[in-house]
């Protein structure tokens, strides 16, 4: 069950700078995974259920958010730009919150327009979301600063929100799931695609226990790279003590394989959990063949963070003809 939202948007801008960790949702629920084959192994497991945190706004992407929408309405501007794919849980959630904060929404979308909508962009239409699109090779060039202006000419001021909702602001609000965990715990896991929860979660340790990553796509260098880059702009240290893996990315971004379709049907199972492939099922996936292969030493205790992304599962689904998920 989603949790309700108690404020008006009035109030939660109103009040926001009186208190930093101001949500206008609670805090997502942790929940312990009850489980023999983690007993045999000698691990707790919980689940930091933010895909629960709102049935439109869920997960990470409600964290990245939340410090964006109030430096736009703090600085007077009432355009959210942002970039992302036909399927983007990004490109979502920045639509359902723009209409719920009372923002407008413009969305660039990487490539041709297509002849039918995804479900995602239906939905973000469906908030009022205006959708221009881009080509792809412009699209490359997205964060120039001459293509940027382009389109400030074009559309007028805005807010910029980068592709993914990645920026020192997202982390920040990613920092935060820290804060809620009321328990004590030897690593948090969390799925990787831009970098910038990861980066949050390393801040908001502050150098105690163990950030682990389990990245959706390649790119070894770059990610880790970015990882340092953010959470030390944020914190002012340079914390190591994290890691990405990068053994579950299954191909890359979006790449499926038959084990991980039969891992997430029977996640769903056993624990009444619902996960998605491109980032939750890998990360579970993973952390679960890491306790398999007794990567963790007896009796820690893990948290793993859902992230949400759950809407993508009718795209991907859309995307894959004759796959079911669910």
């Amino acid at each position: 069950m989603y949790y309700d939202n108690a404020l008006t948007p009035s109030f939660f801008f109103s009040t926001f700078a009186h208190s930093k960790m101001l949500n206008p949702f609670n805090p997502s629920p942790l929940q312990k995974l009850e489980d023999d084959f983690l007993v045999e192994k000698g691990i707790e497991l919980y689940i930091k259920r933010d895909d629960l945190i709102h049935p439109e706004i869920q997960g990470n992407k409600w964290r990245k958010l939340k410090y964006n929408l109030f430096e736009a309405r703090l600085n007077g501007i009432h355009t959210l730009l942002t970039f992302g794919g036909p399927y983007s849980n990004h490109i979502y959630a920045t639509a359902a919150a723009a209409k719920l904060f009372h923002f407008r929404a413009i969305g660039i979308i990487r490539g041709e327009e297509p002849t039918v909508l995804s479900p995602t962009l239906k939905f973000a239409e469906s908030k009022g979301m205006e959708l221009y699109y881009m080509d792809r090779e412009s699209y490359r060039q997205k964060d120039d600063p001459t293509n940027l202006e382009s389109l400030r000419v074009q559309i007028g001021d805005f807010y910029l929100i980068p592709e993914g909702g990645t920026n020192p602001l997202a982390v920040e609000g990613a920092a935060e799931i820290i804060e809620e965990i009321d328990i004590p715990f030897d690593y948090i896991c969390t799925a990787v695609g831009t970098g910038g929860t990861l980066a949050g979660l390393v801040a908001g340790l502050k150098g105690e226990k163990q950030a682990i990553g389990f990245s959706s796509l390649k790119g070894e260098d770059t990610l880790t790279a970015k990882v340092f880059e953010l959470s030390e702009f944020v914190t002012g240290f340079h914390y190591n003590n994290f890691s990405i893996n990068f053994d579950y990315h299954f191909g890359g971004y979006a790449k499926v394989k038959p084990e991980l379709i039969a891992f997430i049907k029977d996640f769903k199972l056993k624990y009444n959990i619902q996960l998605e492939p491109v980032y939750t099922g890998k990360m579970f996936y993973g952390l679960f063949d890491m306790i398999k292969n007794d990567r963790f030493t007896r009796g820690s205790r893990i948290v793993a963070l859902h992230t949400g992304g759950l809407q993508g599962l009718s795209g991907f689904m859309d995307y894959f003809p004759g796959l079911e998920l669910s």
